[in-house]
């Protein structure tokens, strides 16, 4: 599935929009033909190099929200620009998210909170926040970064694994409400994929993966993309994430947490 040359959306806000897939989704909405963009993330050097390049090459026009979306204030004044009816988003991209590594007992109690802020509370806030003005217009929709760490329990990365299952499940079940309505929702679950993520998360992406096994950020933009404008529900980028996809849905649970257990106790020992 491609991009059509032109995007059905007349205007975009995209969380986590410093680098990565956000980043990408914005360079990709502004080359084809979204003409007004809402640029959300915790950088704001990033963010101003990112509206300057789109407003020299396509004449975008970009507003800035500066805002850490683990904290209620900030994420409140993201849910008010989604449902300000004077100024409306055709499209929401919640791509905005934190991962950590390690076993659960290692980590900071305050740090696993703050990744579920921002996975889980913050996505669901602002779907909810966007979805009244969608369905009032008939029109737009919602896309919402999940993972394929969705799909099955994630040993080393707990929290991060269960928000995004919580991303995968929620999405799906609001696409089936808004059926009909003119309005998609879509869960894109990406495998591994070149971004800072990995870093930011503490690891090193040398070791998590074969190489063959990336891709890129702009890659996965596009399907998501894509997807949410042709109505999907879910997006599983590459074709051998959907055969990994398809093969894990039939194991039994046990099968699944022992699987990814040896993946895990694997990363360690490779230093990661």
């Amino acid at each position: 599935m491609s991009l059509p040359n032109r995007l059905p959306w007349d205007s975009a806000l995209v969380t986590g929009a410093s680098s990565g897939i956000g980043a990408e989704t914005a360079r990709l909405l502004a080359a084809h033909g979204v003409g007004r963009l809402v640029l959300v993330a915790r950088r704001v050097d990033r963010l101003d190099q990112l509206a300057a390049e789109l407003r020299e090459a396509h004449g975008t026009e970009v507003e800035l929200l500066p805002a850490d979306l683990a904290e209620p204030g900030p994420l409140a004044v993201v849910e008010a620009r989604l449902a300000d009816a004077d100024r409306p988003i055709d499209l929401l991209v919640n791509n905005a998210g934190l991962g950590t590594l390690g076993p659960l007992h290692s980590l900071p109690a305050d740090g696993e909170e703050r990744e579920i802020r921002v996975n889980v509370v913050a996505l669901v806030r602002l779907t909810r926040a966007a979805l009244p003005g969608l369905l009032e217009r008939a029109r737009g929709g919602v896309l919402n970064v999940s993972s394929m760490a969705s799909y099955q329990p994630a040993p080393g990365t707990a929290t991060y694994g269960a928000s995004k299952a919580f991303v995968t499940s929620f999405t799906e079940a609001v696409h089936e409400e808004v059926r009909g309505s003119g309005v998609s929702i879509t869960a894109l679950c990406p495998g591994f994929t070149r971004t800072e993520f990995q870093e930011s998360a503490g690891s090193s992406p040398d070791g998590m993966a074969p190489g063959f096994a990336w891709m890129s950020a702009q890659a996965v933009a596009e399907a998501g993309l894509a997807a949410v404008a042709a109505g999907k529900a879910l997006c599983i980028p590459g074709a051998g994430y959907k055969v990994i996809a398809g093969a894990t849905t039939p194991l039994p649970r046990s099968a699944k947490r022992w699987l990814m257990g040896r993946a895990s106790s694997t990363r360690g020992r490779r230093g990661t």
